[in-house]
């Protein structure tokens, strides 16, 4: 209802109700008179939309037709005329919208189902329609572009973190190939009533797979699903399937996008070492969908040589599991895969020639920047005091979580956050040893010598020399009145910027404690 057009990018997991938050901006932009059009990347995925929005809308003088290679040149052609004419208010389709003789007559609302299986140009191509467009992007796992786009504020984010009731974290087992494990997961599923996806992501071999899988599991029944197939066969296996009258489907990553199927609550995936990271969130997601326990089995082959980045890919997909997950999936592929050309086509990219956190502040201040506002400029004084500061193994054994803080300590910009962090260190792993009290004394310091702009704090002999330029922030008249004050204070005789403060042979901590105090008097 803005004056400007919406381009929004909602973030929910796989089950979590996108498809509602979809049905219920259709049915608003609707009844403002506007035609809105609903992108999805598969055939399939596009039948089971037109199923819902058929149902949801039936008690409405809505019309909603489907655009895809399920229809006929005729129906295709008549339909394209019908949307031209404004006689359709809903269209669903696949790539087939983004035809060059696909033409709206008030088009109002756009939206993309399954953001990451787009290219930029189909995204684009859509917005060119009308330049007045409302954009609505959902997605589990965003690519890395789309993603930094709404967490650098140029496009809006809302997260949709609240699970349905009952809903269960799905158990994934990433595992060397084993037909055993293969057959054993197959059966136990079918013997709670349950049915199997099987992904095998090879046409060409994909039938002597399902045979293979048939003198396995001999008990079971098998369908196959590919996209080559024509599309009513396609169309009649899927619906066979879903009718409960085959127990496992094979097929290609075609079940990849937005498929709900609550009775399916096992998924296999042959070769996961070849799947992107958002593709293995995607078709883990398939499963799981009602209340039942659901098992994901993400298969590698025993003696090929895997990727350093598809090791990364299986290592997160194993280690996030709990429900909600998708949107830190989706950041560990921005750092494993970069995040693309903002203003380009690329949607990922190595950032880590200039690290991670050093990209992102970069990319915030050239936004900042394009706004017409100032970039944000964190000051941070350089300590350097002689003393032990550090986290031991025997306090934090773990070397990520280590970083972590020693990260979160450097980034603290207030004494209360450094209070926070502290507290939440000592809940987390018990009272600090002397080197870590020696370390959050240090940052202490350091936060307050920022607050201040002071330029350096440099430990001499007997003596720590602060510098002290234009630049710095602190009040002349109170450095003055406490230099007369105390004794230990005074500006050294050959550099007029250094005001130097005479310690003795304390220790490291004492010493510490004693610039705390008279940096805060300073404040």
């Amino acid at each position: 209802e803005k004056s400007q057009p919406m381009d929004r990018l909602v973030c929910g997991d796989v089950g979590f109700g996108k498809t509602e938050v979809a049905i219920r901006a259709a049915f608003k932009a609707v009844m403002a008179g506007k035609q809105v059009a609903i992108l999805v990347p598969t055939t399939v995925l596009a039948m089971q939309h037109y199923n819902t929005f058929t149902r949801r809308f039936a008690d409405y003088p809505v019309t909603i037709e489907m655009l895809s290679r399920f229809k006929s040149q005729l129906q295709i052609k008549s339909i394209k005329e019908r949307l031209k004419a404004g006689a359709i208010d809903i269209i669903i389709g696949t790539h087939a919208l983004l035809a060059k003789d696909v033409h709206f007559k008030n088009l109002g609302l756009v939206v993309i189902d399954e953001e990451q299986r787009f290219g930029v140009k189909h995204k684009e191509h859509l917005k060119k329609l009308r330049l007045l467009v409302d954009v609505l992007t959902l997605s589990a796992t965003p690519i890395p572009r789309t993603l930094h786009m709404a967490l650098a504020g140029i496009r809006d984010l809302s997260i949709i973190a609240t699970p349905p009731e009952n809903r269960q974290s799905i158990e994934t087992l990433v595992i060397e190939d084993n037909p055993d494990i293969v057959r054993m997961a197959i059966l136990k599923e079918i013997e709670r009533k349950g049915q199997v996806f099987y992904v095998h992501n090879r046409i060409s071999t994909i039938y002597e797979q399902a045979q293979f899988l048939e003198k396995l599991v001999p008990e079971a029944t098998f369908c196959v699903a590919h996209g080559r197939m024509h599309e009513h066969e396609l169309e009649e296996v899927m619906i066979d399937f879903i009718k409960g009258k085959y127990d496992v489907l094979v097929s290609t990553s075609i079940i990849e996008s937005g498929l709900d199927m609550p009775n399916v609550n096992t998924i296999i995936v042959n070769r996961a070492d070849t799947f992107g990271l958002s593709q293995l969130y995607q078709l883990k997601g398939r499963v799981g969908r009602s209340d039942r326990q659901a098992y994901a089995y993400l298969f590698y082959p025993k003696d090929a040589r895997i990727t350093e980045d598809a090791q990364k890919r299986l290592q997160v997909i194993a280690e996030f599991t709990e429900i909600g997950s998708g949107f830190k999936i989706a950041m560990k592929d921005m750092e494993i895969r970069g995040s693309g050309n903002i203003l380009g086509r690329e949607q990922s990219g190595n950032i880590m020639d200039v690290g991670f956190d050093l990209y992102c502040q970069m990319l915030e201040d050239a936004v900042r920047k394009l706004k017409g506002e100032k970039p944000v400029h964190v000051f941070r004084t350089p300590v350097y005091v002689k003393t032990n500061i550090f986290i031991p193994d025997s306090y934090i054994s773990d070397e990520k979580q280590k970083i972590e803080f020693y990260k979160r300590y450097e980034a603290c910009e207030s004494l209360e956050e450094l209070a926070e962090l502290t507290q939440e260190m000592i809940d987390r792993f018990g009272p600090p040893p002397e080197e870590v009290k020696s370390l959050i004394a240090m940052e202490e310091v350091r936060t307050l010598a920022s607050q201040l702009y002071i330029d350096e704090i440099i430990e001499d002999t007997k003596l720590v020399k602060m510098r002290i330029t234009k630049e710095s922030k602190l009040d002349t008249k109170k450095l003055v009145a406490l230099i007369q004050k105390d004794k230990r204070l005074s500006i050294d005789r050959y550099d007029r910027e250094i005001v130097n403060f005479v310690t003795g042979t304390i220790t490291p901590e004492k010493k510490l404690e004693e610039i705390k105090k008279l940096l805060q008097q300073l404040l």
